[in-house]
């Protein structure tokens, strides 16, 4: 009887995702973005972000906003990760979070980094959080609704095992791609001049009334309950590819205009 009790507790606390596993990018992504963002950089912000980050790559600071979470000291931060928004709403119309939302986030972090009297103390903790935000601004449930938390309340099932439809589109389809995030950044892609600058265009608010497009795409994707598998994949992970890359450009956009 107690060896079933133990199997059936750890079946729980092993396929039951976490609330820290299901609200991000997987680092994969996160890196891949961050890589694909040092690509596009121009020298004279490689070499001061550099300087900033004591020689750390934009894919490895990535993940930090997520790291931290866990220390409290940070939990002002958390609501900085996503937006809620109705589907029918644009970001202009939505109701907004008193502790501001990841326009809010990326916004501050800009700034910050902008502000000659910033320590660089300062400025090094800000760059590693614009990295990771402009990453998750990227992962269309981070512009999901309030009621189901950007789809992680819609239970799914990938290859039969339980999860939610925001962790599939965080996680699942990556891992299950099976690619190093330096495999994720170099087959990003080819793109022209003009369509990298299509890309660049536009403000944060733009970028995320576009982002929320694929986001209503997304709901209609799956049913509650449904068991994803390849075919899911097949169709959806271009779409995920294609935000890797328009993320780490648009990051890219961002550090030039503060650095270059």
């Amino acid at each position: 009887m107690k060896l079933k009790l133990f199997l059936l507790i750890s079946f729980f606390f092993f396929a039951k995702p976490t609330a820290e596993e299901a609200v991000f990018w997987g680092q994969n992504g996160h890196r891949a973005t961050g890589k694909i963002a040092e690509n596009h950089l121009k020298r004279r912000a490689k070499k001061k972000i550099d300087k900033l980050l004591n020689g750390q790559s934009l894919a490895f600071v990535s993940t930090y906003a997520d790291e931290i979470k866990s220390d409290r000291a940070f939990s002002k931060y958390y609501s900085w990760h996503y937006v809620n928004m109705n589907l029918d709403e644009s970001y202009a119309d939505t109701a907004k979070n008193p502790k501001g939302d990841i326009v809010t986030g990326i916004n501050k972090c800009i700034e910050v980094l902008k502000d000659k009297t910033s320590s660089n103390e300062d400025k090094s903790f800000h760059l590693k959080m614009l990295v990771h935000f402009v990453g998750d601004l990227h992962q269309p449930m981070h512009i999901g609704q309030r009621e189901d938390k950007g789809g992680n309340t819609i239970q799914v099932q990938w290859f039969g095992q339980g999860t939610n439809l925001h962790a599939v589109w965080d996680t699942k389809m990556i891992e299950n791609w099976n690619m190093s995030y330096l495999e994720l950044a170099d087959s990003a892609k080819d793109l022209s001049k003009k369509q990298i600058e299509a890309i660049e265009a536009g403000s944060i608010v733009d970028w995320v009334d576009e982002i929320h497009e694929v986001t209503k795409e997304v709901y209609k994707s799956a049913k509650v309950g449904e068991n994803l598998r390849y075919k899911y994949s097949y169709d959806h992970f271009g779409t995920v590819r294609n935000q890797l890359q328009r993320g780490g450009i648009r990051l890219a956009k961002i550090l030039n205009d503060i650095f270059g």
